[in-house]
């Protein structure tokens, strides 16, 4: 379908809905089924890691938009601390708007002044909160509907806070009532905290690892949204253009806007020269939100780590990093965890480390 030439389809920031989700086709499919059986199908627990910018917070969305086109309701949450007070006293809200009688009343043997918004709730909320949860959902259940909560970034997330939620959904499962749970997170630290124990119900969860699109993917989303455009791009430059987003979705958005404003201020068709000076100005954008962001809160020696690791073209084996530093086995493997639990490099074969997100070798051997 052709874009509005009046307006850029692109949205390059965290979260917001692309013009289409590139090589994303059927993630949801087991979501979307379990939304219509509503109890005990796997897909109704979804997890979504990958690297920083590869569409974790889209696909939340997305799971949103599929559950209450189906009428479920909705909780979207980030891990922040005091996440669980926060679903709590939206759970409230939704229970009062469907219940009888005047708001705050409505659900017997709750305060109306709600849920803290502390790191653990007491043992008195905890059972507030269960019972607040299991009121809606049989409300729900009564329509036809169901609860969906997303909970993104919980790589970050609380441990006590996380052992409450998912004790109390797997209650709800286990009492058949209609509730749906979707995370996001970084995959390292994801699987760490799931190997923690605090939450071993979540390890049945569907985890869904998200990697980059084929480039050929996004050169066909671009040809198609290109046209759109006053004066159509030349399929070389929409290859050059592909080519250049490593089929990373921040980036797909980052460039795709930067040359669709580009075109739509020139008079005539752009030239390799023009789509130039959009790639750069994308990867300059990308450096500041996406790769700066990341490295904030990075030591020196991280950096050291990392500069090692930028010297190859492609994937570093720990031992000629350890050799570069001059480190002892058991301090790289220190660096190794840290480095992934932080989102910037991931395991690529035994004994060997790469790049987590896209762009960052580059940075590094720049600064």
């Amino acid at each position: 379908m052709a874009a509005d030439p009046a307006r850029n389809p692109f949205r390059p920031t965290a979260g917001a809905e692309p013009p289409q989700l590139i090589g994303r086709a059927g993630l949801l499919d087991e979501f979307a089924y379990g939304l219509r059986i509503r109890s005990g199908a796997p897909g109704l627990l979804t997890i979504f890691t990958g690297a920083r910018g590869i569409g974790k917070t889209v696909m939340l969305g997305e799971a949103e938009d599929a559950a209450r086109s189906q009428g479920w309701a909705v909780v979207s949450e980030t891990a922040t601390r005091g996440f669980l007070g926060r679903i709590g006293e939206s759970m409230r809200v939704h229970a009062e708007e469907l219940g009888g009688g005047p708001p705050g009343r409505r659900i017997t043997g709750i305060s109306a002044a709600g849920f803290s918004l502390t790191t653990e709730l007491p043992p008195e909320q905890q059972t507030g909160w269960r019972q607040v949860g299991e009121q809606l959902l049989r409300l729900l259940d009564e329509r036809g509907t169901g609860l969906a909560i997303t909970l993104d970034e919980i790589h970050g997330a609380d441990r006590d806070e996380l052992a409450q939620l998912a004790a109390s959904v797997q209650h709800f499962i286990r009492d058949g009532l209609p509730i749906a749970l979707v995370f996001a997170g970084l995959p390292a630290a994801v699987s760490d905290l799931l190997n923690e124990g605090v939450a071993t119900f979540l390890r049945r969860a569907d985890r869904i690892d998200l990697h980059a699109a084929a480039v050929d993917e996004v050169e066909a989303s671009y040809r198609e949204t290109f046209t759109g455009l006053t004066h159509e791009l030349e399929a070389g430059l929409v290859r050059t253009a592909a080519v250049s987003t490593g089929g990373y979705p921040f980036l797909i958005q980052l460039i795709g806007y930067h040359l669709w404003q580009l075109a739509e201020a020139a008079d005539a068709p752009l030239t390799a020269e023009s789509v130039d000076l959009a790639l750069a100005a994308a990867h300059r954008r990308n450096t500041r939100v996406v790769i700066g962001a990341a490295l904030s809160t990075a030591s020196p020696k991280d950096l050291d780590f990392l500069r090692a690791m930028a010297e190859d073209d492609g994937p570093s084996s720990t031992a000629d990093i350890g050799q570069r530093l001059g480190n002892q086995k058991n301090t790289i493997g220190n660096y190794r965890a840290r480095l992934i639990d932080a989102g910037l490099v991931q395991p690529a074969g035994r004994g060997v480390l790469d790049f987590a997100i896209p762009g960052l070798r580059e940075h590094l051997r720049r600064s």
